[in-house]
């Protein structure tokens, strides 16, 4: 091939490189260019170009499939259309990441910014003062991303994890359970609850299927020994119902609540709509709901002042009575 039809090919493939990006970058809806701004543009980045080259590539780039929308006026102006995430879900991507409480400020911040790549250069400004709209206590465990990665491998391939597990002293600091015992768990699923990420899997330790808070992992690996199967009994969309907390070596009941009406939503946003309920009275209902019997349940019973009460079973109520004399008794200093 001679030298100057190798030139010139190379000129034009440079030319439709920087001019896709150019659209990309810098126009969209809001932000449409000239066909003049857009010579501008490319004499600035070296690149020669005319009206004739012009209205050629921008053909070529639209017969490559890049939405470049042409308004027809006086001048004529360019845009990139349609992309991959529009401004709305670009934004309610960010929310989630930025006040995902699992993820840190740090890689909240980066992992926005990476987002943020995915929208014109004008849409980054209002995206990157979208990510500073949050100011919520997130993890300081940088690596969650890997212990993310760790138990979805292990997952995939049937294989079991060992990891440490982290607890906080009363210095705030985190401290190793049980003085850095190992856990060996088979991970069935990773489920997000109360916006954290737990692991649910067969523990050796507890022979049981246990939960696991997935940023409380301390250094998990993946180990070559095959997972234990799950049990016959064992089933994830019921585990998975609405519960509280997840916290590990509390029992999972259903347990009866008296309710008052107006007090419904409460119970729809935190176990949904398919349960069992009775009409006790004008004001008060009875629904049947399964929670882990942890503080943090009777916590939540005890917020709102008698008009959500505990009726059933024995255990828990009388859990709840002990709890609440912990918090009237003498000796509570």
């Amino acid at each position: 091939m001679p030298a100057g039809v190798m030139k010139e090919k190379n000129m034009i493939k440079s030319r439709m490189i920087v001019l896709a990006k150019m659209f990309y970058e810098h126009t969209d809806q809001d932000h449409p260019m000239t066909g003049q701004e857009i010579l501008e543009y490319l004499k600035e980045h070296d690149v020669p170009a005319n009206e004739k080259t012009l209205r050629g590539d921008i053909k070529l780039l639209q017969d490559l499939g890049m939405d470049i929308v042409k308004i027809v006026s006086r001048p004529n102006l360019f845009y990139w259309g349609e992309r991959q995430f529009e401004m709305p879900e670009l934004k309610l991507l960010v929310d989630a990441v930025s006040s995902s409480r699992f993820i840190t400020k740090k890689k909240s911040s980066a992992l926005g910014k990476k987002l943020a790549q995915l929208a014109s250069e004008s849409q980054r400004k209002e995206l990157r003062r979208h990510i500073q709209a949050t100011n919520r206590v997130k993890s300081e465990n940088e690596a969650i991303y890997y212990s993310v990665n760790t138990v979805n491998e292990a997952i995939g391939r049937r294989k079991k994890i060992q990891f440490q597990y982290t607890e906080f002293g009363p210095d705030l600091k985190e401290v190793l359970r049980g003085d850095g015992e190992v856990y060996e768990l088979s991970p069935y699923a990773l489920l997000w609850n109360e916006d954290y990420y737990y692991v649910v899997g067969w523990s050796d330790k507890h022979e049981n299927v246990s939960v696991f808070r997935v940023d409380r992992l301390y250094h998990p690996e993946l180990l070559d020994e095959k997972a234990v199967k799950r049990p016959d009994d064992f089933n994830l969309d019921d585990y998975s119902k609405p519960i509280f907390d997840m916290f590990e070596g509390y029992d999972r009941v259903s347990v009866k609540l008296k309710v008052k009406n107006e007090l419904a939503k409460y119970i729809v946003d935190r176990f949904g709509t398919k349960l069992e309920t009775e009409q006790v009275s004008d004001d008060y209902f009875t629904v049947i709901v399964e929670v882990s019997l942890s503080p943090t349940f009777y916590a939540w019973v005890f917020q709102f002042g008698g008009e959500v009460r505990l009726l059933s079973p024995d255990k828990a109520v009388n859990e709840f009575r002990k709890m609440i004399d912990k918090f009237v008794g003498e000796d509570v200093l």
